[in-house]
């Protein structure tokens, strides 16, 4: 298999043999859904089903449609090359990942008047996210061979002129940017001379990825690494100059769909959509062989054996990603002892039952297995990845579960792990230490599910985890974290306005602005931030701006205790009432309820289903909790109270 796995998208299934009738009866469709589209969308299309696609999306978003449950989302295109074909592969790859994407272009290279000018279309229509797709073209880079000065000048200079451009963006409009690495001509000068070489073309991208990676930190502006794709398919076969020539398109038409999934993907990231949880099958897939059938000694996974080899790098793939904090699962089709001996026993085997965190091996059908996980591990399905190399039951568990990501995988092993890596399940936008403790933190979580179960009395349970809540007001060291959970958070989240690490800043020093972040411990692990909520003080009112949780602590008087500082924080200051707001989402039905399980008054409800509560200060829940309260933002030391 070569590059055709990638400019094919081959871990998603091919386009279906009727897509056009599709197409056709969906645009005829009086009451057209978001999901319809996004059953479509999530095949692998190419150029001309992308245009066709995207024009049913386009005319019912223009009709006032609503395509529940895409998110709705506006994209601003900056770009330096002709951008119709290029908006419409985003608009689909955009529904394949969760939006319903409307699309704003410039005009042709006009790149630094629309973001400068506060009147133009660009930023008149207050775009959520610009996307900056520039090339080496764009940019004031030209070869200096072997002119060090020069090459440094043109690459600060380069820099400079992409950092004017999202300040005005973001100055004018608001909107976060997606700024793209620049992918090398394939053309050298010197040959292999070319890498030691500066002011080579070579040098010059690679100098100006360098400092543009170096300046952003991923909480406010996104990185597209162009360089990475193109690298990955070949420069050769992304730069294509006829079509350059003929029509400024910056790659080969055979990428677009390519780069457009990027797009999707990166978009789906910082918004809180990439996958935390890899399901995986076990015969076939994690070894070769089945177990049942053939025993221990004789399934394949032994160093030596190509098939073995394969099946081994699944393993090795699975364990990179749960170290970077993706939790690992396990749906089988089999009897449970039979199917965990391996774990146990075979010395080939890279994973051990400890790395899993929930162990499903049984007789039934893989999609109840996938939701029991999901259940299981507080995760909702659209954070699921499941690899299985069986089409059968991928197509089961895309029919009965869509919102779960299930790769399409060939017949040859040796490509499953790449194959899986090549679907952007897992894409980032952060990363940081309490990210890559997750995995624990979920395995600590099915723990904790296991123990209430044998406890049966739920306050007994709550008790036993001996549970130790810290309450602090926003500083610099949780910043970034903070910021990332207030982009990322969707189900607990009661109004999922979005805040930049610098408005969480601006939060922090406000003083009529009560800005808390919450951790919690247990006797399983440390969960690191688990809430973060903003109120302020008007007139004689707490009103709570953002209130969003992990969804792996409900069920643990966590919002019990928050709700218990918000009204004694709302008495220290001598107001009457806390004010709370409840914005509706695809995603966050589950704290529709939310206010009144805590007895507050339904003050005002809109035509798009926003709520406003009202609670007296006076009426908080009862002060006995089962857990140690360290409330940091009331002393200079801990204040410790004990359930």
């Amino acid at each position: 298999m070569d590059a055709s796995l990638y400019l094919g998208l081959r871990w998603l299934p091919p386009a279906p043999a009727d897509f056009s009738q599709r197409c056709r009866e969906l645009a005829a469709s009086p009451d057209i859904s978001g999901a319809a589209i996004a059953a479509l969308a999530r095949h692998a299309l190419g150029s001309g089903q992308l245009n066709r696609l995207a024009g049913v999306i386009t005319a019912a978003l223009d009709s006032g449609r609503a395509l529940e449950p895409l998110v709705p989302l506006t994209l601003g295109l900056v770009c330096n090359a002709t951008s119709d074909t290029l908006r419409a592969a985003l608009i689909v790859t955009a529904a394949r990942h969760g939006f319903a994407l409307k699309c704003v272009g410039t005009g042709y290279n006009q790149v630094v008047q629309d973001a400068l000018a506060p009147d133009s279309a660009l930023n008149l229509a207050r775009p959520d996210i610009v996307l900056l797709a520039l090339d080496h073209r764009a940019l004031p880079l030209q070869p200096a061979p072997g002119n060090e000065a020069a090459s440094a000048q043109m690459i600060e200079a380069a820099f400079q002129h992409v950092d004017l451009v999202v300040r005005g963006i973001s100055q004018h409009s608001g909107a976060a940017c997606i700024v793209q690495t620049l992918a090398r001509p394939p053309e050298t000068l010197f040959g292999s001379l070319d890498y030691r070489t500066a002011g080579t073309w070579r040098t010059l991208c690679e100098g100006f990825n360098r400092r543009l990676a170096d300046s952003l930190d991923g909480s406010r502006n996104l990185l597209l690494d162009v360089a990475n794709i193109a690298e990955t398919v070949g420069l050769a076969t992304w730069h294509d100059p006829a079509m350059w020539n003929l029509a400024k398109l910056p790659f080969s038409d055979d990428a677009l769909p390519l780069y457009a999934d990027h797009v999707g993907r990166l978009l789906g990231a910082w918004r809180g959509k990439s996958r935390r949880c890899l399901i995986l099958d076990l015969d076939n897939t994690v070894w070769g062989g089945v177990i049942g059938d053939d025993g221990l000694d004789n399934i394949r996974i032994a160093e030596g054996d190509a098939a073995g080899e394969a099946h081994r790098s699944v393993q090795a793939a699975a364990l990179a990603l749960r170290e970077r904090g993706v939790v690992l699962a396990v749906s089988s089709k089999n009897n449970d002892e039979v199917a965990r001996e391996p774990f146990r026993s075979h010395p080939e085997m890279l994973l051990r039952e400890d790395h899993i965190a929930v162990f499903q091996a049984n007789w039934q059908d893989k999609a109840s297995n996938i939701t029991a996980i999901a259940e299981h591990l507080s995760l909702g399905l659209e954070s699921m990845a499941f690899l299985d190399d069986n089409p059968a039951e991928r197509g089961l568990v895309r029919e009965f579960t869509a919102q779960v990501c299930v790769p399409e995988l060939g017949d040859d092993p040796a490509f499953y792990a790449r194959t899986l890596f090549a679907s952007g399940a897992f894409e980032a936008t952060l990363y940081s230490e309490e990210d890559r403790a997750r995995a624990a933190d979920y395995q600590a979580n099915a723990q904790r599910v296991a123990l209430q179960q044998q406890a049966g009395d739920i306050q007994a349970y709550l008790h036993s985890l001996d549970m130790e809540l810290t309450l602090k007001s926003f500083d610099a060291p949780g910043r970034a974290r903070i910021a990332q959970l207030i982009g990322k958070s969707n189900q607990f989240n009661l109004t999922t306005r979005r805040y930049t690490e610098a408005d969480v800043e601006a939060f922090e020093h406000a003083a009529d602005c009560l800005a808390l972040q919450v951790r919690l411990k247990d006797v399983f692990a440390d969960n690191g931030m688990i809430s973060v909520i903003v109120a302020r003080a008007k007139d004689d009112s707490l009103e709570i701006d953002t209130w969003l949780m992990s969804c792996r602590v409900l069920g643990r008087k966590v919002e019990h205790a928050v709700l218990q500082k918000l009204c004694a924080h709302a008495r220290s200051l001598g107001l009457k009432t806390i004010v709370g707001e409840y914005r509706p989402t695809a995603r966050n039905r589950m704290v529709e309820q939310h206010y009144a399980n805590f007895g507050f008054a339904l003050r005002e409800r809109d035509a798009d289903g926003r709520t406003t509560w009202t609670l007296d200060a006076q009426d908080g829940p009862p002060d006995i909790l089962p857990m140690r309260i360290v409330d940091l933002t009331l002393a200079a030391r801990p204040v410790l109270d004990e359930a």
